[in-house]
């Protein structure tokens, strides 16, 4: 039988304190918070892949990252693992896309001269 997971609430993540090791906040679903011993609050999610290796997706840092925005992240990710995709390709290529196109909406270092 699963293990039953009470959902973090806003006011377990604001109190909850850095330690010598990085420790970790289940929300259930793979979602958790990892609190660093700097003291940073880590949103991460646990995925298994089909080929049957684990590897982990970010979300970003609480409170730049609300709960609420976290589990939206977690549901999009679930959604895209039931639809037979990899979540953490597609992070993958999202990112290499954002960052193709700053790269080419950036303007020339000088601007044409005028004849």
């Amino acid at each position: 039988m699963p293990k039953l997971i009470v959902p973090l609430t806003d006011v377990q993540i604001r109190n909850a304190k850095p330690k010598e090791k990085p420790y970790k906040l289940s929300d259930g679903g793979g979602l958790y918070l990892e609190v660093m011993p700097t003291g940073a609050k880590l949103w991460r999610m646990k995925v298994r892949q089909a080929n049957g290796k684990e590897s982990r997706l970010s979300f970003g840092a609480y409170p730049e990252v609300p709960l609420l925005d976290a589990r939206g992240e977690r549901t999009k990710a679930k959604k895209q693992q039931a639809a037979g995709e990899d979540p953490a390709q597609n992070k993958r290529i999202e990112k290499l896309q954002r960052r193709t196109a700053a790269a080419n909406s950036k303007r020339p270092a000088h601007p044409p001269m005028n004849p």
